[in-house]
């Protein structure tokens, strides 16, 4: 029998979609969020599946010690924890707000995950049996996100607690990832809203579980692991009926494509918040404008950049 994964932030978009990614592949789930009422829901969701729910949270030490000994009595070996942690979206220049204001944002979406690590880290050393530890980060971390620079800075700042966290971790032998996607995901809050180029939220969870399952296509066990689905098959020629009859009438001038093409409808609206538990906006001012946000963030990740870390095969 597969020893269970641990998941925190289960309630949330991300977290979902681990939680599903999981169960599909016949893993025992322990799932970590603070409302009880939402963990209900969550386990109503799979109802013949292996599913532990436990109500508690990382916001700090001493909460991540309480969710450590509730983990312990539950005698149950972990094979992987997934961190699937994240605070508020909020839109703001920091210029525009006091110091204060970001203090509370690294304390909601970074200074958790340190929390956690501290106390479950130890949970996956004992009785020798190593495991992984993933944390999913958020975008923004290499370029700046116009609108939600506090966002940037604190995934920034994970990337280089996972660096830190994955060499001393070491000792353990255990193993810190972080699975860094940087964009927006699509989850079952905001997929009215959401672009088509954004990742699903169970996508994201199939690629952690394969960092957990140490079965990424022989991946060497860097710290920082981008999101990136599998490369994709080259387009595929239309049929024959559909080509472009030859012919003086159909000629095209030269470096036209040969096959017509047609263009993706852009969304009305996008949500920006790949983890949040909120449900979609309705109002059509916030929407354009965070689909603006997301466009923008889109277009700075596919411009060229000589500093970018190389995704490893």
């Amino acid at each position: 029998m597969k020893a269970p994964l641990v998941v925190l932030g289960a309630t949330g978009g991300v977290g979902r979609g681990v939680v599903q990614a999981a169960l599909d592949g016949g893993r025992p789930v322990i799932a970590v969020a603070r409302q009880a009422s939402e963990l209900k829901v969550l386990k109503a969701s799979f109802p013949h599946a292996d599913l532990t729910t436990i109500a508690g949270s990382v916001s700090n030490d001493p909460a991540g010690a309480k969710l450590a000994r509730a983990l312990r009595k539950l005698g149950r070996p972990l094979a992987g924890v997934v961190a699937a942690v994240c605070g508020s979206a909020e839109r703001g220049r920091l210029l525009d707000n006091p110091a204060e204001f970001l203090r509370r944002k690294l304390d909601e979406d970074l200074l958790p995950h340190l929390a956690a690590a501290r106390h479950l880290l130890p949970l996956l050393a004992e009785h020798d049996r190593g495991g992984t530890y993933v944390l999913i980060g958020g975008p923004g971390s290499e370029h700046p996100w116009a609108g939600y620079g506090h966002r940037s800075i604190g995934a920034a700042a994970l990337r280089m607690l996972a660096r830190v966290l994955h060499d001393e971790a070491r000792q353990l032998a255990v193993r810190v990832q972080l699975l860094a996607v940087d964009t927006p995901v699509c989850t079952e809050f905001n997929q009215r809203n959401a672009c088509p180029e954004w990742p699903s939220a169970l996508s994201v969870g199939q690629r952690a579980l394969a960092l957990i399952d140490h079965d990424a296509d022989s991946e060497p066990p860097h710290a920082v692991v981008p999101y990136a689905s599998r490369v994709a098959p080259p387009p595929q020629l239309p049929p024959r009926a559909a080509r472009v009859p030859s012919g003086p009438a159909s000629r095209l001038p030269a470096g036209a494509p040969a096959y017509p093409t047609t263009a993706r409808p852009t969304p009305k609206s996008a949500s920006t918040d790949a983890c949040s538990q909120d449900p979609d906006s309705t109002a059509d001012e916030t929407a354009q404008r965070c689909l603006q946000d997301a466009r923008a963030l889109l277009k700075s990740l596919t411009s060229k950049n000589p500093k970018q870390e190389p995704t490893p095969r």
